[in-house]
């Protein structure tokens, strides 16, 4: 094996160049040259395939660096489609004059499904990583649980699940946790723990939007930063609970913080912030107000005189607000966890390729007796019977519907994760780098000015590449 390419696909994480950081260094040690493509799958879309060499004469180029957030190589949403045999015959076509030998894609559900049809004529492999955590399986077997049926219209497919009837341990999971999520929870805890002090000083309600379309691992993780309610998608809404606890916890503190994820859902399973019929370049109905809604349910419910009653001279709009973490949790420098278990991915990505896999991922695995270790996992263990993969949801033993928050499992699940997650040069970078006083005359230097100067693109004719 000669040379190999590599591209980051989906939403950016925190984690993926480290991840791209440890393909490249295990690469140089087999001599293997690695091609990275520019902005995902939009590069290999493109007829100039815009690319950069990651390791020429077998060293990291210099803008590689393991503690950047984002990508170097950029990112987009745009994938392969299986059906249109034209454009495939195209792809193939220019990763044959570029002379690859595999091709590792880092991403998440999405990226997995697209990259199907590439490993049909290039050994292709996947290096996890999603913010979300919602790359992998509870179980083994929990892709057989899923159901389909045609969709009103007879379009496409609704897809459901059967009751589970496995007795799940956290040893069973498949990928425990993927790069990019620990950092996300970090960034989301710390903001949970800014926002509490503001309610507590003006007696408030606070609602807290962190992301998660169907997963709950995000807001699950944020239990560290000690909201009092903590909402989830897999498990519905109950209203009357929520008011209930909302109620029980301001009469004692005068104030109540809760988090919840953007996916949640009521008692007929709708999604409370699918407010607006948009929708992000992948397809997916983009989530806008599911802290919105909940609180004008609280607003409603608990109305006017329930403040004024608590001697408070505000109006139920004035003492609950919203605030969302967003895209925040997706930037800045990867936590120690992320960065070490990235690197080491993407490494066992390369020996995947080495080894004669195709059509494989490099998961990170846990148990009682090994603790964390890298492993790899064939791509289609993922599959549904109909041949899709399925973003996972977190296991709802993880969670209290009574007490709206993590149960003891899912206590159990977090602390191997984040009980030495950030190390102390994690400190010693903040200190160092956010306030250094040069960044009061330096303008930002953005990563993009240094890597364009690296991009070649196909030439229209023949051979591998030229540089423009």
């Amino acid at each position: 094996m000669k040379r190999i390419g590599i591209l980051t696909a989906g939403g950016d994480t925190p984690a993926l160049n480290a991840t791209l950081y440890g393909a490249v260094m295990r690469a140089c040690e087999h001599r293997i040259e690695v091609v990275g493509f520019i902005k995902g799958f939009s590069s290999l879309l493109n007829p100039h395939t815009p690319h950069v060499f990651l390791n020429p004469l077998y060293l990291p180029i210099p803008e590689l660096d393991p503690k950047l957030g984002g990508t170097i190589l950029g990112a987009s949403r745009d994938y392969v489609d299986p059906d249109h045999t034209d454009v495939l015959a195209a792809v193939k076509e220019r990763l044959g004059r570029l002379k690859l030998d595999g091709l590792i894609c880092v991403g998440g559900d999405g990226t997995l499904n697209g990259m199907q049809a590439l490993s049909d004529f290039i050994p292709t492999v996947l290096a996890p990583k999603t913010i979300d955590n919602d790359l992998g399986l509870n179980y083994p077997n929990e892709p057989d649980e899923w159901t389909r049926s045609p969709d009103e219209g007879g379009k496409g497919y609704k897809y459901g699940r059967n009751k589970s009837n496995v007795r799940f341990h956290l040893d069973q999971m498949v990928n425990y946790a993927t790069p990019g999520y620990a950092t996300a929870v970090f960034v989301s805890t710390r903001g949970v723990q800014c926002i509490r002090s503001t309610a507590e000083s003006h007696r408030r309600i606070a609602i807290i939007e962190v992301m998660g379309r169907h997963s709950g691992y995000l807001a699950l993780g944020t239990a560290y930063g000690q909201p009092d309610i903590l909402l989830v998608p897999e498990v519905p809404l109950d209203i009357e609970r929520l008011v209930e606890r909302t109620k029980e916890v301001y009469d004692l503190q005068k104030n109540v913080l809760i988090v919840c994820a953007e996916g949640i859902v009521d008692s007929n399973g709708n999604e409370l912030g699918a407010q607006t019929q948009s929708f992000d370049p992948a397809g997916n109905v983009v989530l806008s107000g599911a802290a919105d809604a909940l609180r004008n349910i609280l607003i409603e419910r608990l109305s006017d005189d329930y403040f004024t009653s608590k001697r408070r001279n505000e109006s139920a709009k004035a003492a609950i607000f919203v605030r969302k973490v967003g895209h925040t949790q997706r930037g800045g420098p990867p936590v120690q966890f992320d960065r070490f278990y990235a690197a080491q991915l993407g490494g066992q990505a390369v020996d995947l390729l080495r080894g004669g896999q195709a059509n494989s991922v490099s998961i990170l695995q846990w148990s009682t007796a090994e603790g964390f270790h890298v492993s790899s996992v064939p791509a289609n263990n993922f599959r549904d019977r109909f041949g899709h993969i399925h973003a996972r949801h977190m296991h709802t033993s993880f969670y209290d519907a009574e007490r709206l928050k993590p149960s003891q499992l899912g206590n159990d699940y977090l602390k191997p994760i984040f009980t030495n997650c950030i190390s102390s040069e994690d400190l010693e970078a903040t200190r160092t780098t956010l306030f250094n006083p040069g960044n009061l005359s330096r303008p930002h230097h953005s990563i993009n000015v240094d890597m364009h100067k690296r991009i070649r693109y196909l030439d229209g004719n023949a051979g591998p590449a030229a540089s423009m």
